[in-house]
């Protein structure tokens, strides 16, 4: 019964929406009927046409379209009770606790998350096929009564219909949503709209707060109040811990070209050798103020709220929550293969990974030192042994002074160690004296065969001055370090790891038609970009059709480092000029059919080529 008043209420907030619509319509036509008795014909239909569009068009698009979609629930690794026993009959035993029919299929998701899907039919009123999906990282990081509880909330939501409300909820959004983004900002007719749609999501939203409130009554019952509040707590503790997994261990490689054998594995190495950190994650205070405008109450309020249940003893379970999956390292391995694309990187153990993204990060940097130095003397190929020699001739202040802009010649040799040292450690690792050593306690560490540190710093210190170059080099030879092995690499700076900030569609570049993308690392000119009339949904499309170093390499790709100086002669429509350290001149003119990604795109190109040029 109340799955069926609350299916009636979500139909009749939609419903609301679209009779909103028809009283404008019929307000828009009385109203030219009324203006044609005062003025032509043609233009009472020009005043009241663009109220007619709104009302009719939009919603009318609106409407198909949220009437064709469904939410689509994410992919995930089946997981049948074959393979995982226990599992299969703690949900079991779950849903027999919150009062509810076991799910048809589990699922597991790489998030930290878990949520319930159900094929409803007849708007809500009727159940379907159900599916329990959970989220690995959390089998890795929570204990067994935190899991049950997070399980027992989501079985909660079937126990009180919620899921069957889903596909209304997702249609009533789409449509809503669909119809106010075709709506210009200045259409009366938009007003109206938007009101209705704010408070459309107002309802909604707050029913979703009442169903999380619900759930959580239902994790107390099936694993009592302190498991159903520490997984509360838990979640954003994981959560943060996951992104810093992937920020500082995984992106990096990744976007090197590589991509670790056991992603999921090393995850659960990580929570293992860091609980001293998650001790004090765990030590913060959960959010207690919320907005009318979250799906969720803040999660001190929902401990609040599990606090004033009453309590439901049950033995305490603190084991780790992947006893219940048998193989859990041969499920993290199947889903990494089934949902991870690695496309043509290298896959790699842990620590080769490791080692393969630190040095290819290290040969980047190398490589921009190199090239920046190359320039000043005029010389394309350079490399440690070349930049001995600089310094031996005493030229190192005046080659390297671009790379320190805010110190004089004579200060560059000095503030220059650091750089010194990291292409020495470079020059180690491709003598294969030297190899970087993985750790999950903190960044790798580069050490010697004998797993000692080795001296960069020190030789650094002698490797920028004329006086001690040569004792430099003694104990590089010392140590059975090449010079030689450390050169330029990347002749030229690529776009690997760059993200798109800024972007301007209908561009004459040299005087040529191009849409133009403001990279963090360059710029790219895409040639022969299309209609001029469709700028911002082209460039909208080419940015989310493949990483911004993909693009890049499909098209015209300037890096920073070769502008030397940036001159605009007219502000809007954008007028100027890209001097490179070629002697190259690149004129770029803005148009006034020209369109801007977003609205502050042309002060972002201008900022950045300013900034680089300086």
């Amino acid at each position: 019964m109340v799955a069926a008043v609350r299916a009636g209420a979500s139909v009749l907030m939609l419903a609301g929406f679209y009779l909103v619509a028809l009283i404008q319509v019929v307000a828009a036509i009385a109203f030219g009927v009324w203006l044609s008795t005062l003025m032509p014909g043609g233009l009472a239909v020009k005043l009241i046409g663009p109220v007619l569009i709104a009302a009719i068009g939009s919603v009318a698009i609106g409407l198909w379209k949220a009437a064709r979609a469904k939410p689509k629930p994410p992919e995930g690794l089946s997981v049948g009770p074959d393979q995982a026993p226990e599992l299969w009959r703690t949900v079991h035993e779950l849903a027999h606790v919150v009062g509810t029919r076991v799910p048809n299929e589990i699922r597991l998701v790489p998030d930290v998350n878990a949520a319930v899907y159900e094929e409803a039919h007849l708007l809500g009123l009727i159940g379907g096929r159900r599916t329990l999906y959970i989220g690995l990282p959390l089998l890795l990081a929570f204990t067994v009564d935190q899991l049950r509880a997070v399980l027992a909330h989501e079985l909660g939501h079937y126990s009180h219909s919620h899921t069957r409300l889903g596909a209304i909820a997702y249609r009533g959004r789409l449509a809503i949503g669909g119809t106010i983004s075709r709506i210009g900002q200045y259409n009366v007719a938009g007003w109206v709209f938007k009101g209705y749609a704010r408070l459309y999501l107002l309802v909604d939203n707050a029913s979703s707060r009442r169903q999380e409130l619900e759930a959580d009554q239902a994790a107390v019952r099936a694993a009592g109040r302190a498991a159903a509040a520490s997984a509360l707590r838990e979640i954003p503790v994981v959560d943060a811990v996951w992104g810093f997994y992937f920020r500082r261990y995984v992106e990096p490689g990744w976007e090197s070209g590589y991509a670790p054998d056991d992603l999921f594995g090393g995850f659960a190495e990580l929570i293992a050798a860091r609980k001293d950190e998650l001790e004090e994650l765990r030590g913060q205070e959960p959010p207690s103020e919320g907005s009318v405008w979250d799906t969720h109450p803040p999660i001190g309020e929902r401990i609040g709220a599990i606090a004033a249940t009453p309590e439901v003893a049950r033995p305490a379970d603190g084991r780790r929550a992947g006893v219940l999956l048998p193989d859990l390292r041969g499920a993290g391995r199947a889903m990494q293969t089934r949902m991870l694309n690695v496309g043509d990187r290298q896959v790699l153990p842990w620590a080769y990974f490791t080692a393969a993204t630190a040095t290819t990060t290290m040969q980047r940097e190398a490589d921009a030192v190199f090239r920046a130095i190359g320039r000043a003397v005029g010389a394309h190929q350079l490399g440690l042994s070349a930049l001995l020699d600089i310094v031996a001739a005493n030229r190192l202040g005046a080659a390297a002074e671009s790379l320190f802009p805010d110190a004089t010649r004579r200060e560059v040799p000095k503030r220059f160690t650091d750089t010194m040292a990291m292409l020495i450690a470079l020059a180690a690792v491709r003598s294969n004296v030297a190899y970087w050593q993985h750790s999950w306690t903190g960044p790798a560490r580069l050490v010697g065969r004998d797993g000692q540190p080795l001296p960069t710093a020190e030789i650094a210190a002698r490797a920028v001055s004329p006086q001690t170059v040569g004792e430099a080099r003694a104990w590089l030879a010392h140590l059975g370090i090449d010079p030689g092995s450390a050169v330029v690499v990347e002749q030229r700076a690529s776009a690997t790891g760059a993200g798109v900030i800024a972007a301007i569609a209908n561009v004459k570049v040299d005087g040529v038609e191009h849409d133009l993308l403001v990279l963090d690392k360059g710029l790219v000119f895409v040639g022969d970009p299309g209609k001029s009339d469709k700028g911002k949904a082209r460039l909208e499309e080419l940015v989310g059709s493949a990483p911004a170093d993909e693009i890049a390499k499909r098209h015209r790709f300037l890096p920073y480092e070769e502008v030397t100086s940036f001159a605009v002669t007219k502000s809007v429509p954008l007028r100027a000029d890209i001097t490179l350290h070629s002697g190259q001149t690149i004129s770029v003119q803005e148009a006034w059919s020209s369109e801007l990604i977003t609205k502050n795109s042309r002060d972002v190109l201008v900022d950045v080529l300013k900034r680089v040029s300086d």
